[in-house]
């Protein structure tokens, strides 16, 4: 598992919104308190988790297909896939950007700015946020890399529908976590990486869980034991992993991107929230450090990463309390192609689907309907279990269990 909302102001498309040149003012509210309450409305999550599930396995399917590429043409079969991979994971940043309108602003230097999106960035992110992947997502579909970027993601999630097995196509690079049974195979899948032919993320989270209270006591004990210093809203990094990407990937990727993300009003960001329409408003403090600063060595490289964590550290304490990060506020455009491709697959997938269930519920057939309502019942429970993979509580067992691993690392 290229990854950072910077989506649009929900305020500012309202208000160029025909709602809003066709209503008088004092409407308004009542307007959008009746558009809120029809983004929570199970039915407009049932046509969403369809469109989904029933364009992704297309997608799969083809995905499956094109693997007949392979041994004719590497660097067609890997294209091909970027934009059949797109087609998937641009639907869910639609929601965050144009269903939920959620709002991100990018603080950076203005002199880097420009370079995002042009070159292969190693993206390290905080991991604290159910949403963090995805704010992630909406930064590689901002600079035009989304289709391609990749993630170092647990090996778990390789067996999840239509996600995991969209990013088995797209040699996504998956991990156990257990560093002996990894220190190969992700090795391997990086080096795969090098002649790849598209621009893309690679998206890290060195912390290897997301932040909890409970995580993060423990992770701290570790620190104290390695006597390094104390951290106070992040895990203490893994250090191996970053340091094996980073060998692997020198003079294919230009720079890493330290990124540090944050929620105004102490938002607790779902996906569960996204879906209902809930807007949130996050900040990005994005720095471009170039590939060549970053040591060679790995102890000097673990070393070098430990620093970088004192120094998100620094920053999560500055924006608690300022309420802001450091540099330029900026917000990337928000491109249409996520909108398109959904209303794409929503005007091939839906007439059909409607059409069918007017005529099962005409047959009358008891039956034919309570296979229909059984279908239904397991697909929203699909659905739920793929959200329920993104929660904080089922993440991770770690802090459950004997912090030995975590001092080998």
């Amino acid at each position: 598992m290229k990854t950072l909302s910077w989506v649009a102001d929900l305020g500012s498309l309202w208000k160029y919104s025909p709602a809003s040149i066709y209503l008088p003012e004092s409407t308004q509210p009542c307007a959008m308190d009746l558009l809120g309450l029809l983004k929570s409305q199970f039915l407009c999550h049932l046509v969403f988790c369809y469109v989904f599930i029933a364009s992704g396995l297309i997608i799969n399917t083809v995905q499956l297909f094109t693997l007949l590429l392979w041994p004719i043409n590497k660097q067609l079969f890997r294209r091909i896939n970027c934009r059949l991979s797109y087609c998937v994971s641009s639907q869910l940043v639609m929601l965050l950007e144009w269903w939920s309108g959620t709002e991100c602003i990018i603080h950076t230097d203005p002199q880097a700015y420009p370079k995002y999106g042009k070159e292969n960035a190693i993206v390290v992110l905080n991991h604290k946020f159910e949403i963090d992947f995805l704010c992630g997502w909406s930064l590689a579909e901002r600079f035009g890399v989304l289709g391609g970027s990749k993630v170092l993601a647990k090996k778990e999630l390789a067996y999840v529908p239509i996600i995991g097995w969209m990013w088995y196509f797209t040699e996504m690079v998956f991990c156990t976590r257990k560093w002996e049974q990894d220190r190969k195979t992700v090795s391997q899948s990086l080096l795969h990486l090098r002649d790849y032919p598209e621009k893309y993320f690679f998206l890290i989270h060195c912390e290897g869980t997301r932040f909890t209270e409970k995580k993060h006591q423990i992770s701290m004990q570790v620190a104290r034991a390695k006597g390094l210093p104390s951290l106070k809203y992040h895990l203490l990094p893994r250090t191996k992993g970053f340091a094996v990407t980073v060998r692997s990937l020198r003079n294919v990727v230009s720079a890493v991107y330290d990124c540090t993300l944050n929620f105004r009003n102490n938002e607790n960001p779902t996906l569960l929230g996204v879906l209902n329409g809930k807007k949130y408003h996050a900040d990005l403090y994005v720095r471009r450090i170039p590939l060549e600063e970053v040591p060679e060595d790995e102890d000097e490289c673990s070393a070098w990463l430990h620093k970088l964590y004192q120094e998100k550290d620094a920053f999560q304490e500055e924006y608690y309390r300022t309420g802001t990060f450091p540099e330029t506020p900026m917000v990337p455009p928000r491109r249409p192609w996520t909108l398109i491709n959904w209303l794409f697959w929503a005007s091939l997938l839906l007439y059909p689907f409607f059409r069918f269930l007017t005529n099962m519920i005409s047959s009358g057939s008891s039956l034919t309907l309570a296979s229909f309502v059984l279908v239904f019942f397991v697909a929203s429970m699909g659905v739920r279990w793929m959200i329920g993979v993104t929660e904080i509580d089922k993440g991770s067992a770690y802090g459950n269990i004997d912090s030995k691993q975590k001092r080998n690392d």
